[in-house]
């Protein structure tokens, strides 16, 4: 299978071309730092799978990469490889088109089974994240929805409620709305604490 790597560290791309050169099944065919760089090289080389780092440094992200590269004609299967574990990056990235999501401390071989599971368009999710999701399905009424992760990653960045509301194309008071939802999940009543209480939990992560 053929493989693209985005990563915008030298070093990590260069451990992880060393680690799969030595599987006979998978073939890299290009390397990119950034986002635009990841996109020329797809379109050129026309991978199976693209395994994505979230974190890309300036510019665009991971997440919005892999929206870009999911939306092209007969897209390749994306394979977040990342150290973020909070469920707002998976739930992000998952609704972004990755097709798994893998942390950059699992075992080689369970990254190996990974890449050739995302080539047969099968979902792949690290035991970690998997546990996470499966707490989230058992106890649905205390997990936070998309939007209210949303809500929370703006507050952790010091927004008002105006400016969330501007943010996310709704009304202050569907913000304040969401907020007391928040806060009843949570077991606080600040928003200090609501944000205090999701990095904990990694729920989300400080920006």
């Amino acid at each position: 299978m053929r493989l693209f790597l985005v990563d915008d560290h030298p070093v990590v791309r260069a451990g992880l071309v060393a680690l799969l050169g030595g599987e006979d099944d998978i073939e890299i065919v290009g390397e990119a730092a950034g986002a635009d760089e990841a996109l020329r090289g797809i379109a050129a080389h026309r991978p199976d799978v693209v395994l994505m780092d979230l974190q890309l440094g300036d510019g665009i992200d991971g997440v919005e990469a892999t929206r870009r590269i999911r939306a092209l004609p007969a897209p390749p299967q994306v394979l977040v490889l990342t150290t973020y574990e909070t469920d707002a990056d998976v739930l992000r990235a998952v609704a972004a088109g990755a097709t798994g999501y893998l942390l950059k401390v699992c075992p080689p071989e369970e990254l190996f089974q990974g890449i050739r599971a995302a080539a047969r368009g099968e979902s792949v999710l690290s035991a970690k994240v998997a546990a996470r999701m499966m707490r989230r399905l058992r106890d649905p009424g205390l997990a936070l929805s998309v939007r209210e992760v949303e809500i929370l990653e703006l507050l952790a960045s010091g927004a008002a409620n105006r400016e969330i509301a501007r943010r996310l194309f709704i009304t202050e008071a569907t913000v304040k709305t969401h907020l007391v939802h928040i806060y009843g999940k949570l077991g606080v009543d600040t928003r200090t604490a609501a944000v205090t209480a999701a990095v904990e939990r990694r729920l989300i992560r400080l920006p």
